[in-house]
């Protein structure tokens, strides 16, 4: 993943009307009074704020984002409307800054598929899950694999597709993270995005009860 790419067009998007979302996990999400959530690539904090008042005092939300721009707007938005159990934190998603097994939910929007190391990512958010815990993520996955000259592309990362893998490469990397019950929410059909054709989803999937069943 291009870092400095992605924190240089994001921070500039940090105060623009743009919306970066690929679908609406926290439609599907459902947070619970008193759960603890996390939102990777919480962008100007709007879904975490959203979460925040949906678990109470007694819940509590995370907004895990690389851009130092975003979360310096995720933070003024949650002092403007006094939003104190909240916390934003500068994080890449393949070594999220949060302890083991914290949240209850994890939701994410078209952000994982930036990622260089998929597998890694799902295993953060394995990590972070308490036994039982699930996740909701809006993403996009491409309809044949992406050429490797656009994987670091500058413009081809911005407009959220350099990184996409295979819908089949998609669900094994879930499977073998060690998450059941996974669901396809919604899907859309495939569409040209830059040099690529893909598809959005909206996927869900729980950490086992009993811990893992996986071959981590």
């Amino acid at each position: 993943m291009d870092i400095s790419a992605i924190n240089i067009r994001y921070g500039e998007l940090a105060t623009t009307e743009c919306c970066l979302s690929c679908g609406g996990a926290i439609n599907y999400a459902k947070p619970k009074s008193g759960e603890v959530c996390v939102d990777l690539g919480s962008g100007r904090g709007t879904d975490v704020l959203r979460m925040a008042d949906e678990v109470g005092e007694t819940g509590f939300v995370y907004g895990i984002d690389i851009s130092e721009g975003m979360l310096e707007k995720a933070q003024q938005n949650a002092a403007k409307f006094e939003i104190q159990n909240v916390r934003f934190v500068r994080s890449e998603l393949e070594k999220i800054e949060l302890t083991d097994e914290i949240a209850d939910l994890v939701i994410s929007n078209c952000t994982i598929n930036h990622a260089t190391d998929k597998e890694k990512v799902w295993s953060e958010i394995y990590r972070i899950l308490k036994k039982g815990g699930h996740f909701v993520v809006s993403d996009i996955y491409a309809t044949s694999p992406i050429l490797e000259e656009y994987r670091t592309d500058p413009v081809a990362v911005a407009e959220c597709w350099a990184g996409a893998i295979t819908r089949d490469e998609y669900l094994k990397t879930l499977e073998k993270a060690g998450f059941t019950g996974i669901e396809i929410i919604e899907e859309s059909k495939p569409y040209s995005k830059g040099k690529a054709e893909v598809a959005s989803l909206t996927i869900s999937g729980k950490k086992p009860s009993g811990g893992c069943c996986c071959s981590r």
